[in-house]
């Protein structure tokens, strides 16, 4: 399987002509690639805040309903990209309305049809004292013919449970979208980001929002590099980073992975990190004394 993460910068929209021809340049790249599988980012849906117009992309819940208000539109067009291209594609994230508050989901688009969406499990202090933003429904694993699927948008790569909840469940491969306004955050997830890729012996795409986007609330600065990690062991890069973009530059990385190469890790690597996991909860059981 051939994998592609953008770093993935914000633009304004007079209208929705220039976002449907940027989305489709965007693509039409990452496909050209060869890849089976495009990662936008975390709130990349929010450039979609400036067909409003100035006055609610600047306004933090006038900038939410109005992305939500083009969700409908935003799933034709990445549909109608995904079977012209053949390819599977994870779209940026953003708001979707549940009962009186919206959840932040990623949706994934194959060549046939919506496979399904994640939506955010744990929110920032920014999205539960700020945005109200909630967190949405069930962990789920998405199957494709190239790989099964399992999606930790941003701050949730850094709660290791939920990683290996969606790898018990069957995910060989993780999709991790941030969208972070400092390195130092953008640090965070991209070392939880690699921490699962080592605990669960699995490649983790890794998609930054990128640049500056002063006139959308709540996403006015964006830091990062696109990357693929892989677990430190034999037939990986030692580094555990099989592909990364230049920090802060829009681009794809794009790494191609054997399948099997994530099984043969799994069953016969150096350690047997996802093999060994529920040793953890043996030793804990035993309690924690106390040196006196």
């Amino acid at each position: 399987m051939k994998l592609a993460a953008a770093a993935y910068p914000l633009d304004w929209f007079d209208d929705w002509a220039g976002y449907a021809a940027k989305l489709t340049r965007w693509i039409a790249d990452g496909a050209a690639t060869g890849a089976d599988l495009l990662v936008f980012p975390e709130y990349a849906a929010m450039e979609l805040a400036s067909l409003g117009g100035a006055a609610v992309a600047a306004d933090l819940q006038g900038a939410l309903r109005e992305v939500a208000r083009h969700r409908a539109a935003a799933d034709a067009l990445h549909l109608r990209l995904a079977a012209q291209h053949g390819v599977h594609v994870l779209g940026g994230s953003g708001p979707v309305w549940q009962d009186d508050r919206p959840v932040n989901r990623a949706t994934l688009y194959g060549p046939s049809g919506i496979v399904g969406h994640q939506d955010k499990q744990i929110m920032t202090r920014f999205e539960r004292e700020d945005w109200d933003v909630r967190p949405g429904g069930p962990l789920t694993v998405m199957d494709t013919p190239f790989a099964r699927l399992g999606t930790i948008i941003c701050y949730d790569s850094e709660f290791p449970l939920l990683a290996r909840a969606l790898c018990e469940a069957g995910a060989d491969l993780l999709l991790t979208p941030s969208c972070t306004e400092t390195w130092a955050g953008f640090m965070r997830v991209r070392i939880g980001a690699m921490a699962r890729a080592l605990e669960n012996q699995c490649p983790v795409i890794h998609a930054p929002l990128i640049g500056s986007a002063p006139w959308c609330a709540g996403v006015e600065e964006n830091r990062g590099a696109a990357a693929i990690y892989g677990p430190p062991d034999d037939g990986w890069p030692e580094s555990g980073i099989l592909a990364e973009t230049a920090p802060d530059l829009p681009g794809w990385a794009f790494a191609e992975i054997p399948r099997a190469r994530i099984e043969r890790t799994r069953a016969e690597g150096v350690v047997l990190g996802f093999r060994h996991w529920p040793e953890q909860v043996e030793r804990v059981a035993r309690g924690v004394e106390s040196a006196r």
